[in-house]
């Protein structure tokens, strides 16, 4: 286990990249199971969850070609379903929740596949009923193994067809989509997720011989087609990284520029924290965050307390409502922080309690957090990581800090932020990673 020594109280100035985005790379390096041509994809990002991908997908036969550290070739020419019932792809599979969008794919072009129960962050229940709900409206049969937690989906021939989906899952629209491209006749997924993600792995699809009509509506249509080939895709930069960035630079009264931020595909998230009093500048596709000796909360019209909520996209995205909770912390005002997807993804605030933050847990969704205006600096202390937008949440909280902290299972902060510590240094940080 490894662990992040941090001395606060340092602002983080200067320039940063956002990597490429995590929730997208694990969809288009899924929907490469649908050729056995090459798939060439760029900006990917080189971190934990993705490299675990990769191996699962290497270990299935699929040839993995790197081109540097953020190119990678994907050809599944020769792809071993047998491995799928070993215990070695139990394991794998397991221990990584992206990892059960190799079904929908599977299931298109070899009408079969078999999946663990998926592992990942434990923030909550996670349901997988929208995906298997998908697979058999497209003519799937859908079987669990209660006794090894072991799922599988077969059928002899998909067919195209009407389907509402009970949430816009954004992995349960990617595993049915993935899996209707190769369906005969119309497919006509209602309440799809339209989240950046999901419109990348469209345009992905399309390029690779797809028909899909409503991309970036909740309202999709595909016309299965026959087969589908190769292509080439970039991945957009992640947006719960530039998130990251911006509480980072605010947090600690930096002054940070973040260049190629892919502004037009970050939705609210800039509106979001404008209202928490956060200034923010658009330079083209670069976002520059000055020094903020101090941020005020907006209210509402009517004078309450704001409130900062997830939604499906167009709304905010739950995975940025940890760093939103960090950064009330030293704001002027109160916010409540209502977590709607996930119930136990705000049980992280008690460490921010013992770090001296003004926070009340109201039930398992909702805290409210009073902000300290700066007036007493946040403390140093030791914590552990529950996973990995917690994580950052703490990482952020601990850069601000007085004293030198320390964050414990720092691999589940490895997971989805690249080579962290080195780009943080970068800017002024001090901190230094102990094995």
């Amino acid at each position: 286990m490894s662990t992040f020594k941090i001395e606060g109280g340092i602002p983080l100035c200067g320039e940063i990249k956002p990597q490429g985005a995590k929730n997208e790379a694990l969809q288009i390096i899924c929907a490469a199971l649908l050729t056995s041509e090459p798939v060439k994809i760029n900006n990917i990002p080189n971190i934990l969850d993705i490299n675990n991908l990769l191996i699962l997908l290497q270990n299935m036969g699929v040839k993995v070609e790197r081109h540097d550290a953020n190119t990678v070739t994907l050809t599944a020419d020769k792809v071993n379903l047998e491995y799928m019932q070993t215990e070695e792809f139990k394991k794998e599979a397991s221990s990584l929740r992206g990892s059960i969008m190799i079904m929908g794919p599977l299931l298109a072009r070899f009408g079969k596949a078999y999946f663990p129960k998926p592992g990942g962050d434990k923030i909550g229940r996670r349901r997988l009923d929208t995906h298997f709900y998908g697979f058999q409206k497209l003519g799937a049969r859908f079987n669990f193994d209660s006794s090894d937690f072991f799922y599988s989906v077969e059928a002899t021939d998909l067919n195209g067809t009407y389907m509402l989906l009970d949430e816009a899952s954004v992995t349960g629209t990617a595993n049915t989509l993935m899996a209707a491209t190769m369906a005969p006749g119309e497919t006509t997924i209602y309440n799809a997720a339209c989240e950046p993600y999901i419109q990348q792995l469209c345009r992905l699809l399309i390029a690779m011989g797809a028909k899909i009509e409503g991309v970036g509506s909740n309202l999709l249509r595909i016309e299965g087609v026959n087969d589908l080939h190769g292509a080439e895709h970039t991945i957009l930069p992640d947006m719960i990284e530039v998130g990251s960035f911006i509480a980072m630079a605010a947090m600690t009264a930096g002054d940070l520029w973040i260049r190629g931020a892919g502004v037009k595909h970050l939705g609210i998230i800039p509106l979001a924290f404008e209202r928490m009093g956060i200034t923010i500048e658009v330079h083209g596709d670069d976002l520059h965050i000055p020094v903020q000796k101090c941020y005020t909360i907006d209210s509402f019209i009517d004078g309450s307390i704001m409130t900062i909520a997830d939604a499906p996209w167009p709304g905010l995205t739950p995975d940025l409502l940890s760093v939103f909770l960090v950064l009330a912390t030293q704001a002027n005002g109160s916010v409540l922080i209502h977590q709607k997807m996930f119930e136990s993804r705000l049980f992280f605030v008690d460490k921010l309690i013992d770090m001296g933050a003004k926070i009340i847990l109201c039930d398992p969704h909702r805290a409210t957090v009073i902000g300290l205006n700066r007036q007493t600096k946040l403390r140093a202390t030791t914590m552990t990581s529950p996973d990995i937008r917690a994580g950052v949440a703490l990482l952020i909280a601990a850069l601000s800090a007085n004293g030198t902290s320390t964050i414990h299972n720092i691999e589940q902060i490895d997971r989805g932020y690249q080579d962290i510590e080195a780009r943080l240094s970068a800017l002024g940080a001090k901190i230094v990673r102990v094995e």
